[in-house]
């Protein structure tokens, strides 16, 4: 069994519609209200002529259903029925807590579209949708109805990708009795280290958009905790956000030149953050953010004589940097399918969305610096059948005192959805570091998109990485429960510079594949568990002429 741990693009959907019987004449909503007729289930209007109508929300009735539906020929059958009975329906109020909406409220087409991605975001829920079932006198009622994906995950987890296997095994629920809550278990081992996680969490704590999360993990080379307790900018119209998150973490760091660790050390960190936010909420479309909070950063590393020595030691640094923070959204959603999962909505934002943050280090910090932070990404349809996405970051930071350090990165993703069911991407990614330490090495390999090579075969301060797929979506529903898809690849790449270059194969790299793409539609867990053989082009006698990869990820 293979696990995919669980980023925004999409067409807007079709809006849902009232059917007005036919002994009853349909009438304009713009009528005066002692001349509007009682309507219902009508194919003549929907929410856009309600809110051009100026009707108002009436009562909001929630329909969450179970994972299964039993009406359904194809799904009632004892099976079906057992994992029903099994699990616990997410309650009502957990359905409401995500709405934008209120009973009195004016209808308004953009909320209801927002609502519905904000209820998606919910890995319990499998699918959502929102109509207008009753019409009277200026008031809509509105149905939500929610189904629920399997949210108990518990068993053995195998991956392999780079030439290395990954194992692990976890007992996590996602959805603890219907109320929202996350709480789970797991032991893992792979390439670096083999420990224990325990988590737990809620959204809407206390009923309001607040959320707060802990873990707890133990491994043979260290330990971890994480705590954060936020309210989020969680719509485009929110007004304000605010919080807190802690981590703290000891483990063993690496250096890798051909896939082999050279180099290591212990390393011991403390990362913390408190802000506060504000907003006008969404004015002409756009959502803009302003922020400000304090950063407290303590790293310390230290050598092992039983372990490889590192080129570089990086040096001990405490940081304590008020910051500022602006965002910007663009409100440009588009609801798709068959882009990154398998006949399951997706949306996609088409407009800017930018971030950039700027803090200076100071009080008791070790050294002065300009800490800096900034992404940006836009949407753009090329034709009726053609997207181009492309985004960028910069970090890094810069003062008189040496320890400078900077980051910079692109990506492009391209979909052309073909007739049938298919589709051609492409996707080309170009890193740099500048002055970084060992521990800001970029890699490359198996793991990091060159499928046809070891895990972190190349490493370097640049990197490039181009891959071209043909996907194909098939309408197969395994047991009601997994949807197939599959892919032929090609992928090209290199990372180069730094002291730890690969100096047996240093030049450019690529590699073709083929694979299956297996999507666990109907649990919180699973996303997309990819199945590929790739074969490297130029290799050496050392790499195996046949990768086998599996791999759970959150895409196609």
């Amino acid at each position: 069994m293979v696990q995919a741990q669980t980023p925004l693009l999409g067409l807007k959907q079709t809006v849902p519609q009232i059917r007005i019987p036919a002994q009853i004449p349909a009438v304009a909503p713009t009528l005066p209200a002692d001349k509007q007729q009682h309507v219902t289930s009508s194919p003549t209007l929907n929410f856009a002529e309600l809110e051009a109508a100026g009707a108002v929300i009436g009562n909001i009735k929630i329909n969450s259903q179970n994972i299964f539906d039993l009406e359904n020929p194809k799904e009632d059958n004892w099976p079906y029925r057992l994992a029903n009975a099994s699990h616990f329906t997410t309650h009502t109020s957990v359905i409401r807590y995500s709405l934008l909406f209120k009973t009195g409220e004016p209808v308004s087409v953009r909320l209801i579209e927002e609502t519905e991605r904000v209820l998606r975001r919910n890995q319990f829920l499998y699918d959502v949708s929102i109509t207008p079932v009753d019409y009277k006198d200026g008031r809509v009622d509105v149905e939500i109805k929610t189904r629920d994906s399997w949210s108990l995950e518990f068993g053995a987890i195998f991956g392999r990708s780079g030439g290395t296997n990954t194992t692990s095994v976890m007992l996590v629920e996602k959805n603890l009795l219907g109320m929202g809550i996350h709480i789970g278990y797991s032991g893992k081992t792979d390439v670096d280290r083999t420990g224990t996680e325990f988590t737990i969490g809620k959204n809407h704590l206390f009923g309001n958009w607040e959320q707060i999360s802990y873990a707890h993990a133990i491994y043979d080379d260290g330990k971890e905790d994480r705590f954060a307790l936020n309210r989020p900018f969680y719509a485009l119209d929110a007004r304000w956000a605010a919080g807190m998150s802690a981590d703290v973490k000891e483990r063993i760091e690496s250096e890798f030149n051909s896939g082999v660790a050279v180099g290591q050390y212990h390393h011991s960190s403390a990362s913390h953050e408190i802000f506060g936010g504000l907003s006008r909420g969404l004015v002409n479309g756009w959502a803009r953010r302003y922020s400000a909070g304090v950063q407290y950063q303590q790293d310390e590393y230290q050598l092992d004589p039983l372990l490889p020595t590192p080129s570089v030691l990086p040096f001990d640094q405490k940081i304590i940097a008020p910051f500022v923070r602006y965002e910007v959204v663009e409100d440009k959603f588009e609801k798709v399918t068959n882009r990154n999962l398998i006949n399951r909505a997706e949306f996609f934002n088409l407009g800017l969305t930018a971030k950039v943050q700027l803090g200076r280090s100071m009080w008791d910090s070790t050294r002065k610096y300009w800490i800096y932070d900034g992404s940006v990404s836009e949407g753009w349809h090329l034709s009726a059948k053609q997207s181009l996405f492309l985004s960028g970051h910069l970090s890094g930071r810069n003062g008189n005192e040496g320890g400078n350090v900077r980051l910079l990165g692109g990506l492009a993703r391209y979909y052309r959805p073909q007739s049938g069911h298919g589709l051609f991407y492409a996707e080309a990614a170009v890193d740099t570091v500048h002055e970084g330490t060992a521990s800001d090495q970029l890699l490359l390999g198996g793991d990091t998109g060159l499928r046809g090579y070891p895990l972190r075969y190349q490493t370097g301060t640049q990197r490039v990485l181009l891959s071209l797929e043909q996907r194909g979506y098939s309408n197969l529903y395994l047991l009601r429960i997994f949807r197939v898809g599959g892919a032929v690849f090609y992928d090209v790449g290199r990372a180069w510079g730094g002291v730890n270059q690969n100096v047996t194969n240093p030049s450019w790299l690529s590699d073709v594949g083929i694979g299956i793409r297996v999507f666990n539609d109907r649990s919180a867990f699973g996303n997309v568990i990819h199945i590929d053989l790739a074969f490297p082009i130029n290799h050496t006698d050392n790499i195996k002429s046949v990768q086998f990869l599996i791999k759970g990820q959150d895409s196609f």
